[in-house]
């Protein structure tokens, strides 16, 4: 037997498929997973760009190391992997508006986002990278904001504000460089500030916000959570 060619083999599957009765340990961080099966003991890692290290082990002491890449059109996605936010794993096979959904942090932005008419354009290809205010950073607002916001009236102005969120394109935090100026679909700029992995946004009017949660993967983009609600100059 070709045992190089049998661990790539198994190894790989392993770290694809990770069976219901094989044991499975997940890291704090959720990146690197560990699974034994069969004599074989596989530790992969997945990195922010979708590249996946695998590392498989027998129980005779035969050793393999492989590296796979991201197919096309995959570039940033975890395969398999998530991220908890409000209480809700947001996952790579839904869209943006499905998992904002739920998540029990973000009712005020998907009614805002329903009361603008917007939820068909969150869904649809893109990529985008948007911007999601929790509903504390919402609640930041002069009181009755929100419930003027969400009024029919309301609604031109409704839309610029979140359309001031959202970035066409797939934008990782690794990308987000200081000092770098982002176009939003709404026209106007919002401003990069890094310092470490800290990343901060100055919207049109001098106000900040924080990214809290970094690289949700959408279906059709990637999420950042902020803490404030960027507004435009308008």
């Amino acid at each position: 037997m070709n045992t190089k060619h049998f661990l790539a083999t198994l190894g790989l599957a392993l770290a694809f498929t990770a069976p219901a009765f094989a044991q499975t340990e997940v890291s704090d961080g959720g990146d690197k997973v560990k699974t034994t099966q069969d004599g074989v003991m596989t530790k992969t890692k997945v990195a922010d760009d979708g590249k996946m290290k695998v590392k498989a082990k027998t129980d005779a002491g035969d050793r393999l190391k492989a590296t796979t890449k991201p197919r096309k059109g995959e570039k940033g996605m975890k395969m398999g992997k998530g991220v908890m936010v409000g209480g809700a794993m947001m996952t790579p096979d839904k869209d943006i508006v499905d998992n904002a959904v739920n998540s029990s942090e973000h009712t005020t932005l998907v009614a805002a986002v329903k009361a603008a008419g917007l939820v068909e354009t969150l869904k649809s290809a893109g990529p985008f990278t948007v911007f999601a205010p929790t509903n504390a950073a919402f609640d930041k607002l002069p009181a009755g904001t929100v419930d003027q916001l969400v009024q029919p009236d309301m609604k031109d102005k409704l839309t610029t504000i979140l359309t001031y969120h959202v970035v066409p394109g797939h934008l990782m935090a690794a990308d987000l460089k200081d000092g770098q100026e982002l176009t939003t679909v709404e026209g106007e700029v919002i401003k990069v500030s890094k310092k470490g992995k800290t990343v901060m946004l100055t919207d049109a009017k001098g106000g900040t916000a924080t990214v809290t949660i970094p690289n949700i993967m959408d279906s059709n983009g990637v999420t950042h959570v902020i803490d404030t609600v960027l507004m435009p100059s308008k």
